[in-house]
């Protein structure tokens, strides 16, 4: 169970790197408005917005790899949430489809991490 509480703590994280890598550098590349289904002048004009977003989704990512890294459950429970508040209000203001790429694995892991909590 320790094992796939690392493991989707560790998706959560390299998730939210990839969200800062396509937020921060292919936002406006045909790659970026292909994923985010984006026209180029929207792309353009929203891209300072998408690459401050990026930024927050890598310090969601750092956190969680300083849970695993240091074994801190506190830290890996706290993150987690965190990532599961952006991904519903993302889900909620943003696109359904964000509950399931960002909230979900989030609510998977923090189930994992917590069934595992205080156990040596």
């Amino acid at each position: 169970m320790k094992t796939l509480a690392a493991i989707m703590t560790a998706f959560v994280a390299l998730s939210h790197i990839g969200f800062l890598v396509l937020e921060m550098f292919l936002w406006n590349t045909p790659t970026g408005r292909k994923v985010f289904d984006l026209t180029p002048e929207f792309a353009e004009a929203s891209a300072v917005l998408a690459a401050n977003q990026g930024l927050y989704n890598g310090f969601l990512a750092a956190g969680l790899i300083w849970g695993l890294i240091s074994k801190r459950t506190d830290l890996k429970l706290f993150f987690l949430l965190c990532v599961i508040a952006a991904g519903v209000f993302g889900g909620l203001t943003a696109s359904t489809s964000i509950l399931y790429i960002q909230a979900l694995p989030a609510v998977i892991a923090l189930g994992f991490v917590w069934s595992v909590r205080g156990k040596a």
